[in-house]
């Protein structure tokens, strides 16, 4: 098994940034493949946001947040990083941690990650 513990998001202006965080421990933290974050807004459908190989060498960024946000890993800590940039009011979600145990097929709409985090809220007001 996988827990996931998220930390970091909040509120701010747009324009401004965030970073959120999320570790993860557990018995099966050693098979995990890929890691990343889902968001949801009220009333529309979740969306993969950004994921990373836990092996390096290839990371996964929605078309509506690449050049804005960057994913990052730290293997010893089991963790992954999210730092979001020029931030706008339509990146207002629940990020989720997620993680998968062979690719990062759900982040393309393929499939569904194994575990998930508790998330976190990302408000930005105009």
């Amino acid at each position: 098994q996988v827990q996931l513990v998220e930390s970091g998001g909040g509120s701010v202006q747009a324009g401004g940034s965030l970073r959120v965080s999320c570790e993860a421990s557990g018995n099966a933290v050693g098979v995990i493949s890929c890691m990343g974050y889902f968001r949801q807004a009220p009333g529309k459908q979740r969306e993969g946001v950004a994921a990373v190989k836990t092996g390096g060498g290839f990371t996964y960024y929605a078309d509506s947040v690449k050049g804005r946000f960057t994913i990052s890993q730290d293997n010893a800590k089991n963790a992954v990083y999210l730092q979001m940039n020029s931030l706008k009011p339509e990146d207002t979600a629940m990020y989720y941690c997620a993680v998968e145990f062979q690719s990062c097929g759900s982040w393309y709409g393929l499939g569904q990650p194994a575990y998930w985090g508790q998330g976190t809220q990302v408000t930005v007001s105009s």
